[in-house]
């Protein structure tokens, strides 16, 4: 994907916690395109796969910090009602099993 400009040699290092400098060594020596040629790969490659991946997982974490935030802010509307009327309304409220 490197030698078909689908991937930058960041997001390769980033994605196999290398250095930059590691995929230029592995580029020169490993690298099979000449300068100019261009190849079509129609399967996506487990690099590919791997960043949609992780990309999923970026959005999952975000809707996991919101949810965290919203019941923090719950946890908190519940302590406020329960200092302001004297009482403990999770006490009070009936929960499914």
């Amino acid at each position: 994907m490197l030698e078909q400009k689908q991937i930058t040699v960041t997001e390769i290092s980033r994605l196999y916690e290398v250095t930059r400098g590691a995929v230029y060594k592995w580029k020169s020596r490993y690298g099979t395109m000449a300068s100019g040629e261009r190849v079509v790969v129609e399967k996506h490659s487990e690099a590919a796969k791997t960043l949609v991946l992780l990309e999923q997982l970026k959005n999952r974490e975000q809707e996991i910090g919101r949810q965290q935030v919203e019941i923090r802010y719950l946890r908190e509307v519940i302590s406020y009602w329960n200092r302001e009327l004297g009482d403990d309304l999770e006490k009070k409220v009936e929960r499914p099993l």
